[in-house]
């Protein structure tokens, strides 16, 4: 069959375009494209959005930098213009990655990047990642090389190229003043690119700018419960995450931890929403292993341990310590009947991505993709991978990334039997039986 593409449209270029033009006249057209353009199309240039790709992604001649898409528009005057939007999915010179489903890196080390950066369309961090498990830790930063959170960012959008967004978080999301939070925004899209730059916006909930700095000093326990919340204060967030995407940000809306979250999230049109997995599905284990041993014993005692976890883990506050026993074990049981912990749809702790997933689908924001992330132990990314060949899901592949530590992702690249065959092929290769 023959191959189609500007090329065969046989327009020349626009006057003073032709380095621009040349570039893209191996874009492919459908049949029913070639047959509704041949005619109409006269010249052939590209959009100023084009150009600036170009200046601020300098391209080798011939191509086109990663993670845009080329789209086409015609003019009613016969000129096609080539664009070049922001398409994670999208390799260089507009081919699509191997895969619909994307993979993202939790990271701020610039050495981890450097070796996955080729196999990334995103990569997240978050104070904790950029100060805990790598500027203060000597065994990551090596040399003490990287003092400041700047000079990290710099070098990670330096080490990953254009086709990766990077999602970055505010330091304070409690700062009232939100010219001072898009003035940080503004210095992240200055650093990073504004083709690049996504804002990490977190759920605030019951943290308030007046009682976050509970959880700074003495026990770091809030005063209330989660769900002790005024209207303001507990859509703080989701008010930050509009007002960027109304300046012109994408938003990658984050800390959701049920599912119940997500369809008030989407309200906010973020970019990114997410799934975590791992302290839920943890959790849930416990508790679950709690209540079956009140169940299978009668011992109070296990109600005890767990409404003192309930407390550690801020599902109650301080002051419910005491709180009845029959109600911590309602409450215990009414958590694993709404994570469907003890059925088909959640007994893998992936409920809350299933949910995720069939809202996307019926959502009205094409662009926003799921971030999976938080996984831990043997199980998590193999069920997830499972879960996205169930025939339920098989549309939704380019609505999902999955973000992870590097090394949590590279365990996944090799087996047992990689081993077992290389010992073979290597000892075949030294010459011996």
């Amino acid at each position: 069959m023959l191959k189609l593409g500007l090329f065969s449209l046989s327009a020349p270029a626009a006057r003073g375009e032709e380095d621009y033009v040349s570039r893209v006249m191996d874009t492919e057209l459908n049949n029913e494209d070639y047959l509704s353009l041949r005619e109409a199309v006269k010249f052939i240039g590209v959009t100023d959005r084009f150009k600036d790709v170009l200046s601020e992604y300098p391209t080798p001649e011939g191509g086109t930098p990663p993670g845009f898409r080329r789209d086409i528009s015609l003019a009613d005057d016969g000129l096609l213009k080539v664009d070049l939007a922001r398409d994670i999915s999208r390799d260089k010179n507009g081919m699509s990655r191997p895969t619909k489903l994307l993979y993202s890196a939790d990271t701020a080390d610039p050495y981890e990047v450097a070796v996955i950066s080729p196999f990334l369309a995103n990569l997240t961090c978050n104070p904790g990642i950029i100060y805990d498990l790598f500027i203060n830790n000597p065994k990551a930063n090596i040399g003490n090389k990287f003092g400041t959170r700047d000079e990290v960012m710099s070098e990670i959008g330096r080490v990953l190229g254009p086709g990766a967004d990077i999602s970055v978080e505010l330091n304070d999301p409690f700062e009232k003043d939100f010219g001072k939070l898009l003035e940080e925004a503004e210095k992240f899209k200055e650093m990073l690119g504004k083709y690049r730059v996504v804002i990490k916006v977190p759920h605030t909930g019951a943290v308030t700018p007046e009682n976050v700095g509970m959880l700074l000093e003495g026990d770091k326990k809030l005063d209330r419960g989660y769900d002790e919340v005024t209207t303001p204060d507990a859509l703080r967030g989701h008010l930050l995450a509009l007002k960027l995407h109304e300046h012109g940000f994408r938003v990658n809306f984050t800390l959701m931890f049920e599912p119940f979250q997500t369809q008030l999230a989407l309200q906010a049109r973020p970019y990114f929403i997410n799934t975590f997995l791992r302290h839920r599905l943890v959790q849930s284990t416990k508790i679950k292993e709690f209540v079956n041993a009140y169940d299978s014993t009668g011992n109070t005692g296990y109600l005890e341990t767990l409404r003192a976890y309930f407390v550690n883990n801020d599902y109650y506050p301080p002051s419910k310590a005491g709180a009845d026993l029959m109600d911590v074990l309602r409450f215990g049981r009414d958590i694993l009947r709404y994570r469907h912990f003890e059925d088909s749809q959640g007994s893998d702790g992936l409920d809350g991505m299933r949910h995720n997933l069939r809202v996307l689908r019926n959502c009205n924001l094409p662009d926003t993709r799921l971030i999976v992330c938080s996984m831990e132990g043997p199980y998590n990314y193999p069920d997830i991978d499972k879960l996205l060949c169930e025939q339920e899901f098989m549309d939704m592949h380019d609505k999902v990334v999955i973000t992870a530590p590097p090394d949590y992702l590279a365990r996944f690249t090799s087996t047992n039997q990689v081993i077992s065959y290389q010992r073979r092929f290597m000892n075949a290769a030294a010459g011996q039986k």
